[in-house]
């Protein structure tokens, strides 16, 4: 699926579905929530945190789509294209960090 595919299949899904986007700034608390849920599976499922009996069945792929879902709420009420906000980030990041990366030391 593209990007912008995703966007559409979203955008429809809320028109039939959600009745209407929420607030952006109710999707901007909505989208920290989901991105909390991530964080506490990673910390302790991947961290040194223990896990908990309750989080051990929770699914971090559907936690990461989550989050991408509020994201392209987010991306769809503001009129962003997210396909091409990503290939201007892809190039701002590779003319800045073309050698960056390779010549650190931490890295190797």
């Amino acid at each position: 699926m593209e990007i912008k595919e995703a966007q559409k299949i979203v955008d429809d899904w809320i028109k039939e579905y959600g009745v209407r986007y929420f607030d952006e700034l109710t999707n901007t608390a909505m989208l920290m929530e989901e991105v909390g849920e991530v964080a506490r599976i990673m910390a302790r499922r991947y961290g040194e945190q223990s896990e908990k009996e309750s989080d051990k069945g929770k699914d971090l792929g559907e936690e990461l789509a989550d989050v991408f879902f509020v994201l392209i709420c987010l991306a769809n009420q503001t009129g962003i294209d997210l396909e091409e906000a990503m290939r201007k980030n892809l190039e701002k990041k590779t003319k800045r960090d073309a050698t960056r990366h390779k010549e650190n030391d931490k890295l190797k």
